[in-house]
């Protein structure tokens, strides 16, 4: 049914309940999972953080909690018997990163948590998952 499966995570604790249950699926159909996580763009607040060495800054930090929250992944997935690969997106929106990857990579299903939102909280925060959802040609799993 699903033979490469996209399992986004920002490493938080509600992701990580998409993971469990990707990898869980993953493992149950003999599938690859692809691990992604991903960096939104630098974007300072005033001309004060928009320093070249502060934008290196943040990039290296991102890149330094990226391979944390991937290795995490990993692990689990290696537990779980799961062929897996991981992947950094930097410097992209979560949404726009998850579909241009899954494309790009082949993958027959997208899983991510969310935070189920509603009202104003969505309407300020967004929802990328919901991005996901409107934009994406394959099927997404979503776990809350």
């Amino acid at each position: 049914m699903y033979r490469k499966i996209l399992i986004a995570t920002d490493g938080s604790e509600l992701s990580g309940k998409g993971v469990e249950h990707g990898l869980k699926l993953a493992a149950a159909l003999g599938a690859e999972a692809l691990l992604v996580t991903v960096t939104d763009p630098w974007q300072p607040v005033s001309t004060w953080t928009a320093s070249s060495e502060m934008a290196e800054e943040y990039r290296k930090r991102m890149a330094t909690e990226a391979e944390r929250i991937l290795d995490e992944a990993a692990k689990r997935a290696s537990e779980l018997g799961v062929t897996h690969h991981g992947l950094h997106v930097p410097d992209r929106y979560p949404a726009e990163a998850i579909l241009e990857t899954s494309a790009g990579h082949g993958c027959d299903l997208v899983v991510m948590a969310t935070h189920g939102r509603r009202g104003l909280g969505r309407l300020l925060i967004g929802s990328q998952a919901n991005a996901v959802i409107t934009h994406s040609r394959i099927p997404v799993l979503v776990v809350r």
